[in-house]
């Protein structure tokens, strides 16, 4: 997530976690960032891509977890945009990468409306 974050900057990165449906994290797949506009703060992942993960999760016996997006030059908050084009099934990891460099990240779920996010526990692992 981290070294895909620093890639794209300062555009925002996005991908999606998959793993054990315990919620621990195997893999954070890298994606493309397919949004026609201005992707220095907005951010869309192809949904054949995201079929596509959610089978091959489902085979290997895991789940797509949740998805991940940096935040260029700001905060790892859940932003109201965030927030309005959510999934409140699964864990939403937002990076703050900073001048190129990775500052922070946080955890985020969302209610069924779509109106609210709740911070979640991230372990990080140590480098």
């Amino acid at each position: 997530m981290v070294a895909h974050g620093r890639a794209a900057y300062p555009k925002e990165c996005c991908g999606m976690m998959v793993g054990s449906a315990e919620g621990r994290v195997r893999v954070a797949i890298a994606c493309d960032n397919v949004y026609q506009g201005d992707q220095k703060d907005r951010f869309q992942i192809n949904t054949d891509d995201i079929l596509r993960v959610q089978k091959e999760a489902h085979a290997a016996g895991e789940s797509l977890l949740g998805f991940f997006h940096s935040h260029p030059d700001e905060g790892a908050y859940f932003s109201s945009t965030d927030l309005k084009n959510a999934s409140p099934w699964h864990s939403h990891v937002v990076l703050s990468i900073r001048g190129g460099e990775f500052a922070e990240a946080k955890c985020f779920r969302v209610d069924l409306d779509l109106t609210e996010s709740t911070e979640e526990e991230l372990l990080w692992p140590k480098s």
